[in-house]
C-alpha cells in the first residue's frame, strides 16, 4: 500500500517513543519521589558514608539518615544495605542511584543556564576575609578595567559555599583542593615566615635573629601552622608560642602587624602586597611549607558562562 497507514508512527530506534510519551503525558499522573530526599541520597550512594554526604550537604548525619530512609519508606523498596560501619547500595539502589545523579546534573545545568541569561553582568564570589582583603579586592581594579561589564560581587562568609543556594558563581577555597562534584583548579602553593614593621629592625631588641622574637609580641590568626611549629623548626627555645595576640581574622594580623605590634606568621599570598610596598619585612629567611594551597572553585557547567571564564583566567594570570 503506497503511503503511510494511520498505525505509523515516528520511530527513534526500535521504540515508538513520541506516541508512548505523548499518551503517558495525557492520561497518567507523574509518580514522584520525595524530591527533597533525592540530594541526600545521591551524596550518600556517591560517598557510601552518610557522614561525607553530610559534609558536602552541610547537614547532620540524623538528617541524611531520616531523608534516605522517608525515601525509600516513599518507593517501597530498600536502596541501601545498613552494616555497623559500612552502608552499600542494593541492587534497586546502584541503577536507581546513577538514574538520580543524572536527573540532579541535568537539573543543575537548566538551573544555571536560565539563572545566566538574567545575571550575565553580576559575577557572584565567595573567598576568605584574607585572601579578599590582602590579595583580592587590592587587585579587582584591573579586572573591571579590562571586562567593564562585569560587576563583582565578593562574599566572605565563613559558612561552606553552596553554589545554587547561595548564588555563587566561583569559589576561591583554602584547603587540600578535594571537592566531591565540583571543578577544583590549583591555584598556587604557600610559605609561612614571620614578617614585621620595619621599626621592629631598629633599636635595642631589633630582629636579627629568630632568639630575639623573645623580645617581640607574637601575632596569631588561628592558621594551622602556629608559632608553636615554627619556632621548634627554626630550633628557638624560650619563647611562649601561645602568648601575644589573636585575631580570628588575617586581615586584622595582618594589618596588626604593619602597624608595629609585634610579629606575624604571613603566608605568602596575604602578605605579598605589603612586603612589596615595604609595610612589612622579612627579619629571618627561615620558613615552612604550607599545609593547603589555594584552589579555584566551580560547578563544572560554570565555566561554560563568559563571565566566569573571564574571572577564572584573569585569577590564574594574576598569580601567574
Amino acid at each position: 500500500m503506497a503511503g503511510k497507514s494511520r498505525m505509523d508512527k515516528p520511530k527513534f530506534g526500535k521504540y515508538l517513543l513520541p506516541t508512548l510519551t505523548d499518551t503517558w503525558h495525557q492520561h497518567m499522573p507523574r509518580k514522584l519521589p520525595p524530591l527533597n530526599a533525592l540530594p541526600a541520597f545521591e551524596a550518600a550512594a556517591r560517598h557510601l558514608n552518610f557522614s561525607r554526604a553530610a559534609d558536602e550537604l552541610n547537614l547532620t548525619h540524623g538528617a541524611i539518615s531520616r531523608a534516605i530512609k522517608h525515601l525509600e519508606e516513599q518507593l517501597g523498596v530498600q536502596l541501601f544495605e545498613r552494616a555497623t560501619r559500612s552502608v552499600r547500595l542494593t541492587p534497586v539502589g546502584e541503577p536507581y542511584a546513577r538514574a538520580v545523579r543524572e536527573m540532579l546534573d541535568q537539573l543543575t545545568v537548566a538551573t544555571l543556564a536560565a539563572t545566566s541569561r538574567h545575571s550575565n553582568t553580576s559575577l557572584n564570589v565567595s573567598t576568605s576575609d584574607g585572601f579578599a582583603g590582602k590579595w583580592l579586592v587590592p587587585r579587582l581594579y584591573r579586572f573591571h578595567r579590562a571586562h567593564a561589564d562585569i560587576d563583582v560581587r565578593v562574599s566572605t562568609s565563613g559558612k561552606l559555599t553552596n553554589f545554587l543556594g547561595d548564588g555563587i558563581d566561583i569559589a576561591i577555597r583554602y584547603g587540600a583542593g578535594h571537592y566531591p562534584g565540583l571543578t577544583s583548579e590549583f591555584l598556587t602553593g604557600e610559605e609561612v615566615f614571620p614578617v614585621c614593621s620595619p621599626r621592629l629592625l631598629e633599636g635595642p631588641h631589633a630582629l636579627r635573629t629568630p632568639q630575639d622574637l623573645k623580645h617581640h609580641t607574637l601575632i596569631r590568626d588561628g592558621y594551622r601552622i602556629d608559632w608553636a611549629a615554627w619556632l621548634a623548626s627554626a630550633g628557638v627555645e624560650g619563647v611562649d608560642p601561645n602568648s601575644g595576640l589573636t585575631f580570628d581574622s588575617a586581615t586584622f594580623a595582618v594589618e596588626s602587624a604593619v602597624q608595629g605590634e609585634g610579629v606575624v606568621l604571613g603566608r605568602t599570598m596575604l602578605v605579598s602586597a605589603d612586603l612589596a610596598t615595604g609595610r612589612l619585612v622579612r627579619p629571618f629567611d627561615h620558613a615552612l611549607k604550607a599545609i593547603s594551597s589555594f584552589y579555584v572553585v566551580y560547578p563544572p557547567e560554570a565555566i561554560r558562562q563568559r563571565k566566569v571564564k573571564a574571572f577564572r583566567d584573569w585569577l590564574f594570570a594574576e598569580v601567574g
